[in-house]
């Protein structure tokens, strides 16, 4: 890569820019797969080269998919970085993991998961605003940039999707923030100062899925479904 080109990369990274709260996004999802690749839950004698190889899609896997859906080249095709810096995150997050408790590792990721799962609904619903896109294929599109990563990690290491388990609102916490982002687009707060929308959506996200761990939200079940797997229903073996 040539110094004018290296130079108009710099140059998009302005404050404001969609590009940099998209790398911030993908830098810090790309940390979190390479711990989420190294759980004990998600864990199949990877490699390290492996580990890395999660970690990226973990980084890029949300934006290229929200690409896609958006007809538009994905941007971790076109600008280096966004592998340059996942590929930074992933072996950062395999040292700072690389003597921690299991315990430790996982408030780390669930810390990490809280920061990085906003920013990606914001970028992917400041992408679908752009585009002029009805609200609703705006949230769907801020649902899809911070969880389609997740997705491929889970299926990669035969675990069911985060998103469709009970847990404490992990697209709860996406729907939310792209929710937020929208109201204050509409207030015209995000053409005013584009920063102050995205960092006042992040907040509620933030806020929002870090009071779900603490206090244990989870997203409600339709039904008792203990009442389907309880053994004093099955009948007896014939002796």
């Amino acid at each position: 890569m040539g110094l004018n080109t290296f130079l108009n990369y710099i140059g998009t990274w302005t404050l404001g820019s969609f590009v940099l709260i998209d790398l911030l996004a993908a830098t810090t999802n790309a940390f979190n797969g390479a711990i989420l690749a190294t759980r004990r839950d998600h864990r199949r004698n990877w490699t390290t080269i492996g580990i890395i190889l999660m970690a990226v899609i973990g980084g890029i896997g949300g934006g290229v998919s929200r690409d896609v859906l958006l007809n538009a080249l994905p941007g971790a095709l076109q600008n280096p970085w966004y592998l340059i810096l996942s590929l930074i995150s992933a072996v950062l997050a395999l040292a700072a993991t690389r003597n921690m408790s299991s315990d430790r590792t996982r408030r780390l990721f669930d810390f990490m998961a809280s920061f990085s799962l906003p920013w990606y609904a914001i970028a992917g619903t400041q992408k679908a605003l752009a585009l002029n896109l009805p609200v609703i294929a705006c949230i769907l599109i801020g649902i899809v940039g911070p969880t389609a990563g997740r997705f491929i990690i889970d299926i990669t290491c035969g675990v069911t999707p985060q998103q469709f388990t009970k847990g404490e609102w992990f697209v709860g916490t996406a729907v939310l923030t792209s929710v937020t982002y929208i109201i204050l687009d509409a207030l015209g707060l995000a053409s005013a100062n584009i920063w102050a929308a995205s960092i006042l959506a992040w907040l509620v996200g933030f806020t929002f899925r870090r009071l779900s761990l603490y206090l244990k939200w989870e997203e409600p079940e339709p039904w008792d479904q203990d009442r389907f797997h309880d053994d004093s229903t099955k009948v007896p073996a014939a002796e």
